[in-house]
């Protein structure tokens, strides 16, 4: 019988070239595939929550592939990540039925996806935090930000912060929630979308980034918005502090997830104020 098996994936993106596989082999989901090759002795075909670009890591990436292959559940975790660089590990696996319509399926099952943002504010750089989170030198104010961040929560066309080569089928998505925190010299911004346009979340921490340093008022975030034009934006800040943290699924599934989605470095949090 043909199991569908799910995979939580936990990655720091600093060496590879994003998710999606590609012709030079140094991506994600190459590593990862080559990995289940080499565990399973046959090609396995992996499917992804949301494909991460180059320099993003993510928390927990959920994963599934199909195979009538007869393994103890950990000897996928175990098995896979002995053949793993270190910079990727699968953190669990789960088996589901892979017939039928309404079998689970790694993308179409998710209701929503939370991402963070990691962005260290100092006047010199940190080479400690390189590739791991984003920098900006001018001071940020914490609540202009939060005041701009609240006209984006609800069903919106996304397109003022939607990237030119995205593909999705429609700019309309649902942000569920934006919470932004302060622990010292760092902030965490956290977005959770019904999903997310390409560069969407870059093109909004750039543009609050923007309010928070003064060069503008909470209000023009809103204008943006509703101007749908990409232009008028921030440009796209960099992808080093950006972390997919979590995919949310129904219930009836059972995936064993990760209890929360607080960040492991740092010794941040998504709560903090």
């Amino acid at each position: 019988m043909v199991k569908r098996i799910v995979l939580g994936v936990q990655y720091d993106g600093l060496s590879w070239r994003g998710w999606q596989t590609q012709p030079s082999g140094d991506t994600v989901q190459d590593r990862l595939e080559a990995a289940l090759e080499k565990f399973a002795l046959v090609p396995l075909a992996t499917t992804c929550a949301g494909r991460t670009d180059a320099g993003v890591h993510a928390l927990e990436q959920v994963v599934h592939f199909d195979t009538d292959l007869d393994r103890d559940l950990f000897s996928w975790v175990r098995g896979v990540n002995a053949f793993l660089p270190p910079s990727i590990a699968v953190r669990w696996a789960h088996e589901l039925n892979a017939e039928g319509e309404s079998a689970f399926h790694a993308r179409f099952s998710a209701t929503a996806r939370t991402y963070h943002y990691v962005l260290y504010n100092e006047p010199v750089r940190s080479p400690l935090l390189a590739g791991r989170a984003g920098w900006v030198f001018r001071p940020l104010q914490l609540e202009p930000m939060r005041e701009a961040a609240a006209c984006l929560i609800g069903t919106h066309d996304f397109s003022a912060f939607r990237a030119a080569e995205c593909q999705a089928k429609t700019p309309v998505k649902t942000m569920h929630d934006i919470r932004i925190t302060q622990q010292g010299r760092m902030f965490v911004f956290t977005l959770s979308a019904s999903a997310f346009l390409h560069h969407m979340v870059r093109n909004i921490v750039g543009s609050l980034i923007c309010v928070g340093n003064g060069n503008q008022q909470p209000a023009w975030l809103q204008s943006v918005l509703e101007g749908r034009d990409r232009s008028r934006a921030a440009p796209t800040f960099m992808p080093d502090g950006l972390y997919l943290a979590r995919v949310t699924y129904d219930p009836k599934w059972n995936l064993p997830q990760e209890a929360g989605n607080a960040l492991p470095l740092f010794g941040l949090n998504e709560t903090a104020g």
